[in-house]
């Protein structure tokens, strides 16, 4: 007999049996599951389960999507995301279609099993050396995008990920922003590469180290950069408003909580021009920056919608997970940041 659970694990979220595309609740749903299908196309092909036998369709053709094109690595061969195209049947059209994608992109995370894991720490790897936009893993999928849009406009394309495919999704988006083609995107559980201060319970404790950080990433970037300078690329980027979701206890990418939070909190205290300046550099970038090499961290983002889980998590797995987002019981708050 197939359990819920059986059945939950094998097609997503089971209490979503009609998607009103216009609620956000909805639209996270479905691409959490669609990312959550890239990763099962590579556990088909890893174990060789074809047709009948295949357990990633569930994933895409409950909510009347169809695969148009698996996204394969040109190392290890291995599926790392999928272009799914929305094909409602006729009947269903209505006015809760109006807002519904007609293409997904969507690229996986890390998958820890041999036949993809060398290749996948490799790209988590580049991820942390801010090098991962020199990958031929991203060359293919930002073709992807690329020919998405030229073909059928940034309007009607998303963008998703989860962790390390999350990252791929905001380079991508960027990388469009800059071209003035904002794409809607879908960032799960994006990574976000500092010392983990979200763990620290002290509020007074927290809020210092962020503000001396700032004070010293904004004395660094006069230091480097000049007085006069400004981020071009920041400015670029400004109208995109990607959707960033994070869970409270995953050390992977809560430091964005703190990230968007400490900006607010500088112009409270009258130092919202150093926020600013702090907000658009990293540290790192500036070191590789007084070398010559050009470097831009991928968690700087000027704007978001940023959707926060407070739902306790029982481990890292749990907290880090793609499966949590489908979920129809969580403890949710957003929070839209605009950056002016």
């Amino acid at each position: 007999m197939t359990s819920e659970r059986d059945v939950f694990e094998l097609s997503g979220p089971v209490h979503l049996t009609s998607v009103n595309w216009n609620c956000p609740h909805h639209q996270r749903s479905v691409a959490a599951s669609l990312v959550q299908g890239a990763y099962v196309l590579e556990r088909d092909r890893q174990l060789n389960r074809q047709g009948p036998e295949a357990c990633a369709p569930p994933w895409w053709e409950s909510f009347n999507f169809k695969v148009i094109r698996k996204l394969v690595d040109d190392v290890d061969f291995s599926i790392f995301g999928a272009v799914y195209e929305f094909n409602p049947c006729a009947s269903i059209k209505d006015s809760l279609d109006t807002k519904a994608p007609r293409f997904v992109i969507v690229f996986r995370g890390t998958v820890k099993k041999k036949e993809s894991v060398s290749r996948d720490i490799q790209l988590d790897l580049h991820f942390i050396r801010n090098g991962l936009h020199r990958t031929s893993r991203f060359f293919i999928a930002m073709q992807a995008v690329r020919n998405l849009v030229a073909a059928f406009g940034h309007q009607n394309v998303w963008v998703a990920g989860h962790s390390l495919g999350a990252a791929m999704a905001t380079l991508a988006g960027k990388n469009m922003a800059k071209e003035g083609r904002n794409l809607k995107a879908f960032l799960f559980n994006p990574p976000f590469v500092a010392a983990p201060i979200e763990r620290i319970k002290d509020k007074k404790v927290k809020q210092g180290i962020r503000i001396a950080s700032s004070f010293i990433t904004a004395g660094l970037t006069l230091a480097v950069k000049g007085p006069h300078h400004r981020s071009n690329s920041f400015a670029m980027l400004s109208s995109w408003v990607p959707c960033l979701f994070v869970n409270k206890a995953d050390d992977i990418c809560s430091a964005y909580i703190g990230y968007f939070e400490h900006r607010k909190k500088m112009e409270e205290i009258g130092a919202g021009n150093v926020g600013k300046l702090a907000t658009q550099n990293s540290v790192k970038d500036l070191f590789l920056s007084s070398f010559g090499m050009e470097s831009e961290s991928l968690h700087l983002l000027p704007s978001a919608n940023l959707t926060v889980n407070s739902t306790p998590a029982p481990d890292f797995k749990h907290a880090h997970g793609i499966h949590q987002w489908w979920s129809s019981d969580l403890r949710l708050e957003s929070i839209v940041y605009l950056y002016d």
